[in-house]
């Protein structure tokens, strides 16, 4: 599986992972804890079972939209087979517009497979995942493991449909766009790099 993600310039890379650790540090399941070196904070646009060269190179002038303004702000919790505690990520028209094209490209790719359908246009939860566990129970959106700009007010809970919250907001730039493939544990640049 192949999946398209964009990159968070590196000042907000270095917020989510305050914040990760500061999950961790509470004893909370957290991604400050997976170790592998392609594990970072990002935004996943679509997924595929197979992208073939001239779809890494259409998605390649699709990505030229970047960096595009990003917008942490609140937090989601989803459950599932896995609890998810995540910093909803707010869109704006052009990030809906890029994401919108990333679907098109992937879906219209011969042999890509079913698209994910909670990524699909008008289902899609944008949101940086903060922390995941079987049965993990995340304290209230207001507590005091979380920093100041991860803390959000309000109940904070989501559910499959999930729900954002309250003022935790943060902001920066999507700079760069990479793809993940889950069989091999890889990554490749895709498009630009503003970082």
């Amino acid at each position: 599986m192949h999946s398209i993600e964009l990159l968070p310039d590196a000042a907000t890379e270095r917020a989510v992972r305050r914040v990760w650790r500061a999950v961790a540090d509470a004893g909370l399941p957290s991604l400050a804890d997976h170790g592998h070196p392609t594990n970072r904070p990002h935004l996943t646009l679509a997924t595929a079972d197979t992208l073939p060269a001239a779809t890494r190179t259409v998605l390649a002038q699709a990505l030229t939209a970047l960096p595009l303004p990003l917008h942490l702000d609140g937090l989601l919790r989803f459950s599932g087979r896995f609890e998810v505690l995540a910093w909803a990520v707010r869109p704006d028209d052009a990030l809906l517009a890029l994401h919108e094209e990333v679907w098109r490209i992937v879906r219209e790719t011969p042999g890509a497979g079913r698209p994910h359908p909670l990524l699909a246009p008008g289902r899609w939860v944008p949101h940086i995942t903060l922390g995941r566990g079987r049965g993990a129970v995340w304290p209230g959106p207001d507590s005091r493991w979380l920093p100041p700009s991860a803390r959000a007010s309000g109940n904070g809970s989501a559910s499959a449909s999930a729900s954002g919250n309250g003022s935790a907001t943060a902001s920066g730039w999507w700079a760069a766009a990479r793809r993940y493939d889950s069989m091999s544990r890889t990554t490749a640049r895709i498009g630009p790099d503003t970082a």
